[in-house]
């Protein structure tokens, strides 16, 4: 039925004109510029949310740093110990010298593995912060945003993306604060034992930087392609394990294997190119340190037979040249996970950003005891602008009155009363409840207003009991299975092996279709709210069940306004008032006898299903 959102099915293209979700048009990339020192500054912000531990993490990797720096100028100490002329080796001076060594490793590794276990610890609040924001986010998002996009791909954002930001601060925040620590105490060091030898290990920076720009700028348009890949196949996967009793039913396995191999071929091709390209990282790295190695050792040399430099301070700057870039060789051997992380973030940071619903207005009110009244003025609505649902729809409702939407699929039935519910915001007019525009009332408080009883009955992961339960969370036990008996679900619910506290869950088959449409009329039954609004509710039963539900609609919609929705023209001859929709427009409006007698879009409608004209028509 056109304007049924449900949030389980692949959405094809309709004749009302809304957004196609599903299909192949999910898999292209979306075209919006991407900010890689915005992300970062981005992710810093949240990050800096954690001052407190962040500043303990950054005191010991100063100690760290400040350790690091220290051990090659003792090292280099102690090559001096021995004296070349004399072939004397002072004993005291080196066994002082490997002990000072000998400590600072091992406080160095005492600091490497706390600061390890705090940073993992920021590293798991920030993942518990993004994904708590996200979920958060994901509740206050518009219907429209669900309609248009791949679930899978969404969950995706929510497990894998933001795994990607944790890994990389776990890993490259202490190592990237380190690096600058340890280049810059390095550097003083360097200067302070001998400037000519400094600047050959200087020669290592404007290599390294013309590397890391020109990798960069290739593989981080692989990362993002790569996460978008990913979403998309984790889109078909869930789609088709939702649907695979379909898939087997039409023989598709062939078909869906081959959009799975065409998905999986495209997130191989741009997660090997990620891969390469910043795989090109580590092995040039390593070519400019051995590179400046042998430099910093073919100069040493020479200044130390011709010019009188110390041995050990040309040793020394060997273990410098080494630790001078191995900061940055630690940048390139987390590089694939920067790039692939800051991909992730902007897609994470994209979910954040998009709009919300409208927020609820400063005036709004809290509606106490709403009384039924239902009023359309002059309603317009599209999906999107180019094709109107409705057009100028008016119509009032009184309390306790009920009424029956019928019509072509797609005619805009869901539609009026997706815009009653405010899922979604009409383009213009006005929509009331007892007098009060809508627009006027809390979110929360207007929602209250309605009981619904879907055609796509969804269930939540836990027993009978709770998905009853679930519109009305403090009632008894004795008002569920009251509820249950009303919805005539008592019977196979008592039958189970649990009853009541049987297991079920939204992907689950251990229930019929039937079944789970009964607990969800039972659902809302319990839930007793002035407006109910049904519809296809008794699609799924057999004819039996359908009039015994019937029957007990009749005491359920007394004192209560009803919005019946129904393909079976029969369920709705008792109804007060039926509104014909078609083209976005009320076509016809009156009571099954009047609109007979009128022989009108009605008459033709009953004509068509019933084959004849119905006895007591």
């Amino acid at each position: 039925m056109a304007g049924q959102f449900s949030s389980s099915d692949v959405k094809v293209p309709s004749m009302n004109g809304r957004p196609v979700g599903g299909g192949a048009n999910r898999f292209k990339p979306t075209a919006k510029p991407k900010n890689a020192k915005g992300t970062l500054m981005r992710i810093i912000r949240i990050y800096m949310r954690f001052a407190k531990t962040i500043f303990l993490a950054m005191l010991l990797t100063v100690f760290s740093s400040v350790i690091s720096v220290a051990i090659p100028y003792f090292v280099g100490k102690t090559f001096n110990t021995f004296k070349i002329a004399t072939r004397v080796v002072d004993t005291k001076a080196l066994m002082r010298l490997l002990l000072i060594i000998a400590v600072l490793y091992a406080v160095n590794w005492l600091i490497s593995c706390i600061n390890g276990v705090v940073m993992l610890k920021v590293s798991q609040k920030l993942v518990f912060v993004l994904r708590t924001e996200f979920f958060e986010k994901m509740q206050v998002l518009p219907l429209e945003f669900y309609d248009t996009r791949s679930h899978g791909d969404t969950m995706s954002r929510i497990t894998n993306d933001v795994d990607n930001i944790s890994s990389t601060i776990a890993q490259t925040t202490t190592q990237l604060i380190s690096s600058v620590l340890t280049l810059a105490g390095s550097f003083a060091v360097m200067i302070m034992l001998n400037v000519p030898l400094t600047l050959v290990v200087l020669l290592c920076i404007p290599l390294v930087t013309i590397l890391t720009r020109t990798i960069a700028s290739r593989s981080r348009v692989y990362f993002l392609e790569q996460q978008r890949s990913l979403g998309s196949l984790n889109g078909v996967i869930e789609e088709n394990i939702l649907g695979l009793k379909m898939v087997k039913a039409f023989g598709k396995q062939q078909d869906v294997l081959k959009q799975f191999k065409a998905i999986n071929e495209k997130l191989n091709e741009s997660s090997t190119k990620a891969q390469i390209w910043s795989g090109y990282m580590m092995p040039l790295m390593n070519v400019i340190n051995n590179l400046t190695f042998t430099i910093v050792a073919f100069v040493g040399g020479i200044l130390s037979v011709g010019y009188g430099l110390a041995i050990g301070t040309v040793v020394s700057f060997l273990s410098y040249s080494k630790q001078f870039a191995q900061p940055l060789n630690s940048v390139a051997g987390m590089f694939n996970t920067i790039q692939s992380a800051l991909a992730g973030a902007e897609r994470v940071f994209e979910i954040l950003d998009s709009k919300e619903e409208p927020a609820d207005s400063e005036n709004a009110i809290y509606m106490e005891h709403p009384n039924g009244d239902v009023s359309f003025e002059n309603v317009c609505f599209s999906y999107n602008k180019a094709t109107p649902i409705l057009k100028d729809v008016s119509f009032n409702v009184k309390a306790g009155e009920v009424v029956a939407l019928v019509g072509e699929t797609g005619a805009g039935k869901t539609t009026i009363v997706n815009l009653l519910t405010r899922f979604y915001d009409a383009d213009s007019g006005r929509i009331l409840i007892d007098n009060e525009p809508i627009t006027n009332i809390k979110r929360n408080s207007l929602r209250k207003c309605f009981s619904v009883v879907l055609q796509d009955t969804c269930l939540f992961t836990g027993t009978i009991m709770d998905n009853i339960r679930y519109s009305q969370n403090d009632a008894t036990d004795e008002q569920v299975i009251k509820a249950a008996k009303i919805a005539h679900a008592h019977d196979f619910i008592d039958k189970l092996p649990k009853g009541y506290y049987t297991m079920v869950s939204g992907a689950a088959d251990n229930l019929s279709q039937g079944q789970r449409q009964l607990i969800a009329i039972a659902r809302a039954v319990l839930c007793d709210s002035p407006i109910l609004i049904l519809d296809e509710a008794t699609s799924s039963v057999d004819t039996k069940t359908e009039k015994d539900i019937q029957r007990a609609f009749l005491s359920l919609m007394k004192n209560r306004t009803s919005f019946l929705i129904a393909h079976r023209l029969s369920t709705i001859r008792d109804a007060d008032h039926i509104m014909v929709i078609g083209n976005g427009q009320i076509l016809e409006i009156g009571n099954h006898k009047t609109l007979m007698e009128k022989k009108g879009h009605y008459y033709e409608m009953v004509i068509s299903q019933m084959g004849r004209l119905p006895s007591g028509a």
